[in-house]
């Protein structure tokens, strides 16, 4: 393999100026395209040590044959270059928010001599404004069906509107009153443009307002005894009332926005696109990506936005939920595109604090939440790619078999005090919730002594014979294995919910030779040290034929015991994927009985207090919401709950300070 040294520039060969970096593999390929307002102080960072860079980030360098830079003489020059290399060399490394479908969309053509609404899927018809996307296509066809009868414009081809036109007789929309029929002269096609660019500016947000006129013209016919008029004013004005029930009110009338929301993890991303118009949802537009370098939510908003408007026109006003470094630069960008799709003004991004805009943004994060977690759990829920994943550990970790059992143990405390820890398994990279178990840790001098102790006494019962379960659903280790904690201290099944919520350790039912049986992979929540506690524990215990391994959580890298370099296994791969999510429920569930030790404990201390009882200790907790609130409230604050007065609320605080 080629170093890094042979192709790396000197620091003092790279300017301090702004400028566009792009790094090259040895056929000459783009991997990276990257900007920045200092390059030498951004490129020095790459070359770094690389066990201190991030995985991804190594896994580029360590492609990399070379790298080149231009320099440019604003943020805003970087900005637009960067993303002219990104379109035109489609770099492997660069994120692309592609959408893996294409939507829908609601056009007019108001570029023809006779414009033409339509639903179409394709953009860049010359002289046509778009609206949309849509995510369903029954929803904007039954959207068009509705407006025609308000606008009567054509919506037909262009061989069955000069059909019409060659045999003076109009199709049947314009019998219906669907359509105006220009085709026969019913309307000339002067007027017939501006049905359309009422129904152009309908769609762009400027409805309330125009049905609002309708009312004042259909009120002034009325007047002049021009019934007819009115009723046609009045059925026109029912069909767009029909239309604005069909989209949701979230804002003012005045309001144009776009709101994105962006959720991402170590490994994917996925971005929600709401489209507001005079203040109503138009419409709805998500991507999800596998993530290569690591990058922050910045970042990801940075990109984003330059692939949402590569086809989109932006509004006045962007909603994010965070804004980029070159935030000013990204300003003008959009501005550009704005007025080279025939708007005027600029365009402000900005995040929303507080009011109906911060509700809606929050509500399109959950959406954007809702996408990455569906898309982890199809990805997860694939048996292929499982099985995929299962035998590319077996092939990185030199295993003699693909771990079908995985056991992952991970540590929790709070401020160094109430250590507990918890242990899941997976069979076949599913999840089996009725094996897990959790451990109280009576005292422990860090992580890796706490990893010790529970790796003890979890192997302990792989050489215990089957015995009659006890009272507490545990089997005893046999007099020659090193015991267990008491039965107290070790926990449960992940489905005793009630037992979990009074503070009890459950029965451990219909699993109770599960805890006997051998893992073919154990998984530590930790990096070096934890793996080598872990190490010593199987070694102190005699077991030699169980492998185990620690998953970083940092730089997502797999250690293994006595070495000096971790394993790295492909960002977007299915093996990583599946010890990422070991992980992560390891995490979730030690977490979850931390929260439940401290929250029993406190409810002991309180106890204690003369004059306490249970119903005024779960005010307290109910009043205050967390544990944190209550120890850290003042006694004025204590003496805002029904019941507690100024001496008990001193009692309180002496029994929390303790």
């Amino acid at each position: 393999m080629v170093s890094r040294d042979e192709w790396r520039p000197r620091r003092g060969e790279i300017p301090t100026a702004p400028g566009v970096y792009r790094f090259r593999d040895d056929a000459g390929r783009v991997l990276y395209v990257g900007k920045a307002k200092n390059l030498r102080q951004r490129l020095t960072n790459y070359f770094q040590p690389l066990h201190s860079l991030h995985e991804r980030t190594r896994r580029m360098v360590t492609t990399a044959r070379g790298v080149e830079w231009t320099i440019v003489g604003t943020e805003l020059e970087a900005l637009q270059l960067e993303y002219t290399w990104i379109k035109e060399f489609a770099p492997p490394f660069n994120i692309k928010f592609r959408d893996d479908k294409t939507y829908p969309y609601l056009a007019i053509t108001l570029g023809d001599a006779v414009p033409r609404v339509m639903v179409t899927r394709t953009r860049g018809i010359r002289g046509a404004r778009y609206f949309g996307p849509y995510t369903k296509v029954w929803a904007v066809r039954e959207t068009v069906d509705t407006m025609l009868k308000a606008f009567p414009m054509r919506s037909c081809s262009e061989s069955t509107y000069k059909r019409a036109e060659a045999r003076n007789r109009p199709c049947l929309l314009g019998d219906i009153g669907k359509c105006a029929a220009p085709c026969v002269g019913r309307i000339s096609r002067s007027d017939h443009k501006s049905i359309a660019l009422d129904f152009a500016s309908f769609m762009a947000g400027n409805d309330v307002s125009y049905v609002r006129g309708l009312k004042k013209k259909m009120a002034e016919a009325a007047a002049e005894f021009d019934y007819e008029t009115a009723a046609r004013i009045r059925d026109q004005i029912g069909a767009l009332e029909t239309a604005l029930e069909k989209s949701t009110v979230v804002l003012a009338e005045d309001v144009d926005a776009d709101v994105f929301g962006i959720a991402h993890d170590q490994l994917s991303a996925a971005v929600q696109l709401f489209t507001v118009r005079g203040g109503r949802i138009r419409g709805v537009r998500g991507w999800v990506v596998d993530t290569e370098l690591d990058v922050s939510l910045g970042d990801l908003v940075d990109t984003a936005l330059q692939n949402a408007y590569d086809d989109l026109v932006p509004p006045r006003e962007v909603i994010v939920p965070a804004l980029p470094d070159d935030v000013a630069a990204l300003q003008q960008v959009l501005a550009e595109r704005r007025r080279a799709g025939g708007e005027r003004g600029g365009v402000q991004l900005r995040t929303a604090q507080r009011g109906d805009k911060a509700a809606l943004a929050e509500t399109v994060r959950q959406n954007a939440h809702g996408a990455l977690v569906q898309y982890t759990t199809r990805r997860a829920g694939d048996f292929t790619a499982r099985s995929q994943a299962l035998a590319d550990i077996q092939e990185a970790l030199g295993l003699a078999d693909a771990p079908l059992r995985l056991e992952c143990f991970d540590v929790s405390h709070f401020g160094g005090k109430g250590q507990v820890a918890s242990m899941v398994v997976f069979e076949d990279g599913l999840p089996k919730k009725d094996q897990y178990r959790r451990f109280a840790i009576e005292d422990a001098r860090d992580d890796t002594d706490a990893i010790y102790q529970v790796l003890r006494r979890r192997l302990a019962y792989l050489s215990a014979p089957e015995l009659p379960a006890t009272s507490t659903g545990l089997v005893p280790a046999p007099e020659d294995a090193p015991a267990p904690e008491p039965a107290t201290a070790d926990v449960s099944t992940d489905s005793d919910t009630t037992a979990h919520a009074a503070g009890e350790t459950p029965a451990v039912t219909g699993s109770r030779a599960a805890f006997h049986y051998r893992p073919g992979l154990l998984v530590i929540d930790g990096g070096e040290p934890q793996v080598n506690a872990a190490a010593r524990a199987l070694r102190d215990a005699g077991v030699t034929d169980i492998a185990v391994c620690g998953i970083a959580k940092r730089l997502e890298e797999v250690w293994l015991p006595g070495e000096s370099f971790p394993v790295i296994l492909p960002r977007a791969s299915d093996a990583l994927f599946l010890l990422q999510r070991l992980r992560d429920e390891a995490h979730r569930f030690a977490l979850r009985y931390q929260r439940t030790t401290r929250k029993r404990d406190i409810r002991t201390q309180l106890a204690d207090v003369p004059g306490l009882g249970p119903a005024r200790i779960q005010k307290l907790l109910t009043h205050f919401g967390s544990v944190t609130r209550l120890r850290q409230a003042s006694p004025d604050e204590l003496t805002a709950v029904d019941g507690i007065g100024p001496a008990l609320a001193g009692e309180i605080r002496r029994a929390l300070a303790g």
